[in-house]
């Protein structure tokens, strides 16, 4: 895959994205690693030829520069005005590509600028550009959409709150009402209680008073009759019959008053509450500043100290021309060496292929040991606070030995087993490698265990990893790079996750097996086909077999850069470990 570059009138370039070549010297029969160049001349050159060239009274003047800061060559164009002329250079003052006869002709007197060291400027511009915009412009923005999902679960939860807030209120609202209205209704039916007991305290009066006037109606009748005269009352005073008792007087009843509420919405709203938009301006979200900074002469690693983390300046930090042993030393309680873990100075986790996880220090004495299901795996990894970090393949979980003492799971990683782990140094992320039956994933989780994103497919929807990506590690740049045996590859995305390249090895296929980087953006593998360590630069060149058999390791399996920038390498065979100088 390459990207287009238009860089003069109807040139175009191809810039290489997927770099994988071996850079070999120019020199004819010469085929030493390529670690110069001469800018004039355009050839790339080892450190011997290189200095034969500058001695070389014909090209002593030539300027030779490291490969990486050469200038690039112009593409051959030719004059259209002028066939048998090459373009070479630009007229300041019309703006125009030239060749040589177009500068004495056409544009005499006129200022120019050699083509060629624009086009190279311009180059190297473009590709930074380019780099910018996958390791900075990219990765930031994401980071910010991924903020944003995490403040709209937070703006839920809080909106939530809100609506809970408000019903409770609203029912806390109900309950008085009820409340109140239970007691008017008490004291309706109390005065309605009263008012109908006197009223049939009245009723009982006309009643009483029927049965008087009855009875005052039989003694009148039993006046009138005539059947015995010596007896019959009539004949005698009525003065008291006829004095009739006058009809009772009652009060009408006097009715209750309701006097109903006077009250509006806003007095309800008052009274529950209100909702309203903020008026507080809203602040722009933090983006972190772009570090323009040469990977070359200025390079960054965190140290732990006493007093925190610090970040330490290497400006002259290089590949040393040749690699030297600086110690051995064998990891007492494992058969054999497959995966090490870097944690305090001089301490350090390494594991075998039967599940013995031991913690050493640099003279082979054991500090702690402990019994895993991992195998022939990178399942271990120390934190950013000195913390073991293990993946438990039984439980498809990911545990932690805080202090040493206590296992703490605090991933979950479900129908997925993991197999590869590695804590980040740029913000402490926990990147994990897994698989299942038919496929592998990397996922990236928060120091707590949450999980941010997953990786799966590259940008064509393409399964990028096998169902054994068994050792994992993190570049100075974000890139994730992982040892998939499966796929018999490097694979290497960036911090988002997009797919930057695959390293498949040089003369054959690699059987890649442990992994780690190093603060110039090394890459170190282990390749068991082979059984050396390659050493690639960070866009995936080969540049050397770094370790081999002649050095001492006949089977590398675990790699890892210590704070001294030094390697070690784990031997597969035996629980031996060499350690090797190979900057300076």
């Amino acid at each position: 895959m390459a990207l287009s570059k238009t860089v003069g009138p109807g040139v175009v370039q191809d810039v290489p994205v997927i770099a994988q070549h071996y850079l070999v010297c120019d020199t004819e029969d010469c085929e030493n690693n390529c670690q110069f160049y001469c800018n004039p001349c355009h050839l790339q050159l080892c450190e011997q030829c290189s200095d034969e060239h500058q001695k070389s009274p014909a090209t002593k003047n030539h300027e030779v520069v490291p490969y990486r800061q050469r200038k690039r060559k112009l593409p051959v164009e030719k004059c259209k005005d002028h066939p048998s002329k090459d373009i070479d250079m630009i007229c300041e003052n019309c703006q125009v590509a030239v060749c040589s006869k177009c500068s004495i002709r056409v544009h005499r007197g006129h200022t120019f600028d050699d083509l060629e060291i624009i086009y190279s400027e311009n180059f190297t511009l473009c590709l930074d550009e380019i780099y910018n915009v996958n390791q900075y412009y990219l990765p930031t923005s994401q980071d910010l959409k991924r903020d944003i999902k995490e403040v709209i679960l937070k703006l839920r939860a809080f909106m939530d709150k809100i609506k809970t807030f408000i019903i409770a209120e609203v029912e806390s609202l109900k309950r008085l009402v009820e409340k109140v209205m239970t007691d008017n209704l008490e004291q309706a039916n109390k005065l309605e209680e009263t008012l109908l007991e006197k009223l049939q305290s009245q009723g009982k009066t006309y009643d009483d008073y029927k049965c008087y006037l009855e009875n005052l109606v039989k003694e009148f009748q039993g006046s009138l009759s005539f059947d015995k005269v010596q007896n019959n009352s009539i004949l005698f005073s009525l003065s008291e019959l006829l004095n009739i008792k006058p009809i009772p007087q009652t009060t009408e009843p006097v009715y209750p008053v309701f006097t109903a509420g006077q009250y509006s919405k806003d007095d309800v709203a008052k009274l529950l509450g209100t909702v309203t938009a903020p008026k507080t301006k809203p602040e722009f979200r933090k983006i972190q500043p772009m570090e323009t900074t040469s990977t070359h002469l200025k390079l960054t690693r965190r140290l732990k100290e006493r007093d925190g983390w610090k970040m330490v300046l290497k400006q002259t930090l290089s590949l040393s021309s040749t690699v030297t042993n600086v110690r051995k030393y064998k990891v007492a309680g494992v058969d054999c060496v497959f995966h090490i873990s870097v944690g305090k100075s001089g301490i350090l986790w390494a594991s075998d292929n039967g599940g013995n996880l031991v913690q050493t220090d640099l003279q082979g004495k054991q500090l702690q040991m402990i019994k895993t299901s991992g195998r022939d795996d990178g399942y271990h990894t120390v934190s950013l606070d000195g913390n073991l970090i293990f993946a438990d393949k039984t439980n498809c979980s990911v545990n932690s030995i805080i202090h040493g003492k206590t296992i703490t799971r605090f991933i979950t990683t479900k129908e997925c087993v993991p197999l590869s782990i590695h804590t980040s140094n740029l913000n402490g992320d926990i990147l994990v490698g897994m698989g299942t039956r038919l496929k592998g994933k990397v996922a990236r989780y928060n120091k707590r265990g949450k999980e941010i994103h997953n990786i799966e497919r590259d940008n064509k929807g393409q399964e990028l990893y096998s169902e054994y990506p068994h050792y994992i590690t993190e570049n100075i740049n974000g890139d994730i790079c992982v040892s998939d045996f499966n796929k018999q590859a490097v694979i290497v995305v960036n911090k988002i996750g997009q797919h930057r390249f695959s390293y498949t090895g040089q003369e054959s296929k690699i059987r890649p097996y442990g992994i780690c980087t190093d603060i110039l953006g090394h890459i170190l593998v282990c390749d068991i086909n082979s059984k050396t360590v390659h050493l690639l630069d960070q866009d995936g060149q080969f540049l050397s077999l770094l370790v081999t058999s002649q050095k001492g390791i006949k089977t590398p399996r675990g790699v890892c850069v210590d704070g001294d920038y030094n390697l070690h390498v784990g031997d597969g065979d035996t629980n031996t470990v060499i350690v090797y100088k190979y900057l300076q």
